[in-house]
């Protein structure tokens, strides 16, 4: 089955509120048993895979690495690398790494921006993220389309805050938007990749993005996230338009 199969097979509403119908019937809804046998195949066979792969595109890339921060570097002034406190597994945040795409003083250029313009405002509001953001630099608008923005990410996924699929790494505003369901995603590790970003990315709503990290959390297994690692290469190689911005 495809990931858009699979994605078809369990389309359903979400319901952001707790307080409404869950989109999930009741005997979908994780057991014991099956959390269980999902923590066995993400302590083994997935965090070795973790491991290995992340080595590799490390250790492999490492010139490439070299060349896209001497880039960012040469765009303008600030640091190479950006962190951010993204929530992890069992409500843990950390320090998501990424190469630099923005101005260095892109908070309060933000904030300023906001208080501007009222429509901007709640575009950002809706999504946490402005399509034409006047923040990102031009090699920083070419690395997020891309998605090579990204890369350091790999040593996130070797110190074990990150897996290579899995949901989105989501800062703390974005916690109460996924409501009474925010238990079962930050019940596993957040992925580079994962459904939504091979399923549209940012051509989706908030709130399918939100349904699609639930549908994989419950829905994850060895074959999805096959399905998905490949699944990512043909949206990098061809992204129609589903890169950041």
């Amino acid at each position: 089955m495809s990931i858009n199969s699979f994605v078809k097979k369990n389309k359903t509403d979400f319901y952001e509120d707790s307080s409404e119908k869950s989109p999930f019937s009741p005997d979908e809804l994780s057991t014991d048993e099956l959390l269980k046998k999902q923590s066995a195949y993400d302590r083994t066979l997935k965090r070795t895979g973790d491991i290995i792969f992340s080595l590799f595109v490390l250790i492999c890339g490492a010139p490439f690495f070299l060349l896209i921060g001497l880039l960012v570097k040469l765009s303008s002034p600030g640091p190479i690398f950006y962190l951010q406190k993204r929530l992890g597994r069992n409500y843990r945040y950390f320090g998501c790494i990424k190469f630099r795409t923005m101005h260095s003083e892109a908070e309060s250029l933000l904030e300023n921006l906001l208080d501007r313009d009222p429509s901007l405002k709640a575009e950002f509001e809706k999504d946490f993220k402005l399509r034409n953001d006047p923040r990102i630099t031009p090699i920083g608008r070419f690395l997020r389309l891309s998605s090579l923005d990204e890369l350091p990410q790999f040593l996130n996924v070797l110190k074990g805050h990150m897996s290579i699929v899995g949901p989105r790494p989501i800062v703390k505003d974005e916690v109460k938007r996924y409501g009474a369901y925010m238990k079962e995603v930050a019940s596993v590790r957040p992925g580079i990749t994962g459904l939504w970003q091979v399923s549209g990315r940012n051509n989706l709503t908030y709130r399918r993005r939100v349904m699609l990290d639930i549908l994989y959390v419950r829905k994850r297994s060895f074959i999805i996230d096959l399905k998905i690692f490949f699944r990512t290469f043909g949206v990098l190689l061809f992204p129609r338009d589903r890169g950041a911005y």
